[in-house]
């Protein structure tokens, strides 16, 4: 897969193309369906597909502080992007003059004069150009005059719910990773480096990789989790993991700190990622040092059954 800074980045002699457009935070289900019947059509026709999306989150350029928490980090959405076979990935940075292009500038520069859209392939709920006000329908009169088609995507829904981030950052934030994992088609991950802590699972006998996320990340809310430790280059592991404050040592700093069952290694400094399975308990306070061990064990035994 081709990865474009920009539009401009389109080579001179580039061809025709089927495009899809949008944040892609997550590359959930919708995305999926999406992204595909793009791949899909860009085949068909013998041209390229490309995705466009943005960085930063347009949130933030629009409405500053409003940022959303991020369910894929970047690497990993282009990862994800990849993994479904489309040709080209356009990131075009998201900057305070891009905002104000009008609807009609943002489909002739983008669509017309830099990626030779053939196809344009958008979900049901597009919305383009300054303050949004391009929808499917102006997209649809747009191509007609410039000589592009447009096909719809439609939602992916589940027992009446439709599957979007916003949908998705909602259960992460209230705990519930296994409706995140529905809607998204995989575990939700979380990603970071393994910094140094209290050091206190190791005085507990079960020494913890404290993660050190990126400031928008989506974490799961405060509680105990079994999930699958990924390493670079190597096997997932089985991990207890515990999100919160430390309560029982009065902690005030929220942490995301993983026991990864059977190793022995040191992870320090390394950049790992969790993919979280299932939900075990909330945090809880302990009098004594003795129930909240054998707690701990019976986590790591839950964690054992739910990763297998």
């Amino acid at each position: 897969m081709q990865r474009w800074r920009g539009y401009e980045a389109a080579p001179g002699g580039w061809g025709r193309s089927v495009v899809t457009i949008g944040v892609f935070d997550g590359v959930h289900q919708g995305h999926q369906a999406t992204i595909g019947h793009a791949v899909a059509r860009a085949r068909e026709l013998g041209v390229k597909s490309v995705v466009v999306t943005f960085d930063p989150h347009p949130a933030e350029v629009v409405r500053p502080g409003s940022h959303p928490a991020v369910l894929t980090e970047p690497a990993r959405k282009a990862e994800l992007i990849e993994a479904l076979g489309v040709d080209v990935l356009c990131v075009v940075p998201f900057t305070p003059e891009f905002s104000r292009l009008p609807a009609e500038a943002f489909v002739h520069d983008i669509l017309v004069e830099h990626l030779h859209a053939a196809l344009v392939v958008v979900g049901a709920n597009f919305r383009f150009g300054h303050r949004a006000a391009g929808d499917v329908a102006l997209l649809e009169r747009l191509g007609r005059t410039f000589g592009f088609g447009v096909e719809g995507a439609p939602l992916v829904a589940e027992a009446g719910t439709v599957f979007s981030s916003t949908y998705i950052r909602s259960c992460v934030d209230a705990g519930d990773v296994a409706a995140a994992a529905a809607a998204l088609g995989r575990p939700h991950r979380v990603e970071g480096v393994v910094v140094r802590g209290d050091q206190r699972g190791r005085e507990l006998g079960y020494p913890t990789a404290n993660l050190l996320t990126h400031r928008y990340a989506a974490v799961p809310a405060d509680g105990v989790y079994a999930a699958r430790l990924v390493r670079r280059g190597g096997e997932p592991l089985a991990a207890a993991v515990s999100i919160g404050t430390n309560p029982t040592f009065s902690g005030r700093e929220r942490r995301v700190e993983a026991y990864a069952l059977d190793f022995t290694g040191d992870l320090y400094g390394e950049r790992l990622a969790l993919d979280f399975v299932a939900h075990l308990r909330e945090q809880r306070t302990y009098d004594a040092i003795e129930p909240l061990v054998a707690q701990i064990a019976e986590d790591v035994e839950r964690t054992r059954r739910a990763v297998g």
